[in-house]
């Protein structure tokens, strides 16, 4: 026996061909493994790729999307404001139709006061009217032959004479609108005619022949003054006082010329020029 028979052998034994070829065989199938992760990692590697593709036709059908919403929310922003245009201006028109209402009311009430009160002194001037009417009805039934207010032309002296003869020559002629003689007269065409016989020169129309003297009272009358239909300064009839209660005028075209007594016609003033 050799003297290190004994001691162990500190080199590893050789390995055995069938111990390599299944180490071989386990490489090979580590190998393969790889090489088919690899593979697997390549094909899912490849996949984001796909995804990425896809990506731009995602981002328009949304970018599309969010227009649409933005033009709906545009539109309906539009259509709230236009709704609140409409409201502002209906809500203005109803305001300027209420005061408009109101104004109109005020009017009409500040309107009928006014006709009202000019009804109140329409009566109280008629009233005075009549009550003058009656004194000078009543002074003319007592007055004698003789008083100025009774005895007619006969008792009118001078140019007031001249021109009661002068209207009593016209009594039949026409009625014409604008006419001054000497075939036909208007009523302050035949005062204004009458007058200037007497070198009187009169206003051409009634309005100014009533305030183109000095103002007498109904009851103060006499022969030669001129009567009034209406107010001084706007009355619209005209004629001369010839006495004895009656007066001489062109009244209308039905009647012409003509004499008649007061209350045929009751005036409402008279003015004297003479």
């Amino acid at each position: 026996m050799s003297h290190t028979a004994h001691i162990r052998s500190h080199r590893k034994p050789r390995r055995s061909a069938s111990t390599l070829a299944m180490r071989a065989g386990v490489a090979g199938g580590v190998l393969g493994t790889l090489a088919v992760a690899g593979a697997s990692g390549s094909a899912n590697a490849a996949e984001p790729v796909t995804q990425t593709l896809e990506l731009p036709t995602l981002t328009a059908d949304l970018a599309a999307q969010a227009a649409q919403s933005a033009d709906a929310t545009q539109q309906a922003a539009a259509n709230y404001q236009l709704q609140a245009d409409r409201d502002a201006a209906a809500a203005k028109a109803a305001k300027q139709a209420k005061s408009d209402l109101a104004e109109a009311k005020q009017k009409a009430a500040e309107a009928k006061k006014k006709a009202e009160e000019a009804a109140r002194k329409e009566a109280a001037a008629r009233a005075s009217r009549n009550a003058e009417r009656t004194t000078l009805s009543a002074s003319t039934s007592t007055d004698s032959p003789s008083s100025s207010t009774s005895t007619g032309s006969s008792s009118a002296t001078g140019s007031a004479a001249a021109v009661i003869d002068f209207v009593k020559a016209q009594i039949g002629k026409a009625y014409v609108s604008g006419a001054t003689g000497p075939s036909a007269y208007d009523c302050s065409g035949l005062v204004q005619t009458a007058f200037k016989q007497v070198g009187v020169s009169l206003p051409r129309v009634s309005q100014d022949q009533s305030t183109a003297g000095t103002q007498v009272s109904l009851s103060d009358l006499q022969p030669g003054d001129i009567l009034y239909w209406g107010s001084a300064g706007s009355a619209y009839h005209v004629a001369v006082y010839v006495g004895g209660g009656m007066f001489v005028g062109a009244q209308n075209p039905s009647s012409g010329v003509g004499e008649h007594p007061l209350s045929y016609d009751p005036p409402s003033g008279a003015v004297r020029v003479l």
